[in-house]
């Protein structure tokens, strides 16, 4: 039954992306169902073989190294706010993505980092019948973050038409950091946020090429990397991203803080009031998607709050709902639900994104801020179709 359910969701959520688009005649659908189908076999083998598994287990033990150096600096400089064995979200979660930021900076300054994402782009370039570019920008924007990739690009930024620009900023939203991703592993199955990633990267491009489809003149492919290793000695270089890193965890813990604070308050005055949370009224509106992802109809209004928290919210402040009411969840839901919440997907990014492009182009800042929703919806597609392959080869076996 559930086989039928993710072919209607899959069909629902290319409905919907339709339904968004700027040009429907220049749809190219033939490379929408080649990534659509990379997309079931990467998430079958990842899922159900020895090979996935083991993929699986080596970038989980790789991360597992890095937080574990990442909590020696840590523990020196904040241990003793914390008793042994106990869990706190700040110290344990956010606080590694320093030495996270660090090493990719110091794999940047090497020029690694400009070698694996220009080779990868290209590699899905040829998938996807998009743009070098905008294949460059999908891995940067993995590896560097969302607001970080636009610098890489800065001097292509002036010359980019609209629509170019759209599904750059889309590919930004639907992927995560590496930065953050061994945050995610310590509140989530690190297989399912591989998978996330993974999927996420294909699912943009589906979605893009959807609601914004185009063909890319030859003389626009070129792409030019801002490279910044010769303007900063070595030390200059780990000190600036050090203190990018810090300020990326001061800032996911100040929004997890008010965003928390304000939907605890909203639940208070709704449950004082009507005598139900503003949190439940949500699970109820979204319940519809979270059953189209394939989540059990008993467990949809439990999964659906999640859903909205991370679209209202953040994605951490769902993940730690989702940790504290996993037991809610059967294995099929976990591993949607966990899906689902791996993206930059939220309110909060269309901020944070057309902020970026403004700092470094007023009038391309100001040109993407006004497709600021459909920059969200396309997005969101992004995570509902990633969840959603997830649950059709969840337990596919041949």
């Amino acid at each position: 039954m559930h086989y039928f359910i993710g072919l209607i969701s899959i069909l629902v959520v290319l409905l919907l992306a339709w339904l968004a688009c700027f040009d429907r005649k220049a749809i190219r659908y033939r490379y929408i169902t080649i990534m659509i189908l990379v997309q079931f076999m990467l998430a079958f083998i990842l899922l159900n073989t020895s090979i996935g598994n083991m993929i699986i287990g080596s970038i989980n033990r790789g991360f597992n190294y890095l937080l574990g150096y990442a909590s020696e600096g840590v523990n020196f400089v904040f241990g003793g706010l914390v008793n042994q064995g106990e869990f706190n979200f700040f110290i344990n979660v956010l606080l590694p993505i320093v030495f996270i930021s660090a090493l990719i900076g110091i794999l940047q300054y090497c020029r690694i980092l400009t070698l694996i994402i220009k080779g990868l782009g290209w590699l899905l370039s040829k998938v996807n019948g998009m743009g070098k570019l905008e294949s460059y920008n999908a891995i940067a924007a993995l590896i560097l973050g969302q607001q970080e990739v636009f610098i890489s690009i800065k001097k292509q930024l002036d010359h980019l038409p609209e629509r170019r620009l759209y599904t750059l900023c889309t590919s930004a939203m639907s992927t995560v950091s590496m930065a953050i991703v061994g945050a995610y592993m310590t509140i989530l199955k690190p297989e399912y946020v591989v998978i996330a990633i993974i999927l996420n990267l294909f699912g943009g491009f589906i979605i893009a090429s959807m609601i914004n489809p185009y063909v890319v003149d030859e003389k626009e492919e070129q792409i030019e990397m801002q490279d910044e290793a010769g303007k900063q000695t070595f030390f200059q270089m780990l000190g600036e991203y050090i203190i990018d890193g810090f300020k990326v965890a001061i800032v996911v813990g100040a929004m997890l803080i008010g965003f928390i604070a304000l939907i605890a308050m909203i639940n208070g005055v709704f449950a004082a009031i009507f005598n139900i949370t503003f949190v439940q009224v949500l699970g109820y509106l979204f319940s519809p998607f979270a059953f189209l992802i394939g989540v059990p109809l008993h467990e949809c209004i439990d999964a659906a709050e999640i859903m909205a928290t991370k679209l209202l919210a953040n994605e951490f402040a769902a993940m730690t709902l989702f940790k504290e009411h996993i037991a809610l969840f059967s294995g099929r839901s976990q591993a949607v639900i966990s899906v689902f919440l791996v993206s930059f997907a939220n309110f909060s990014s269309i901020g944070i994104i057309s902020g970026a492009l403004k700092a470094l182009n007023e009038r391309q800042g100001q040109s993407i801020a006004k497709h600021g929703l459909r920059l969200l919806f396309g997005a969101s597609l992004v995570s509902l179709l990633s969840a959603t392959i997830v649950s059709v080869v969840f337990d596919l076996q041949f």
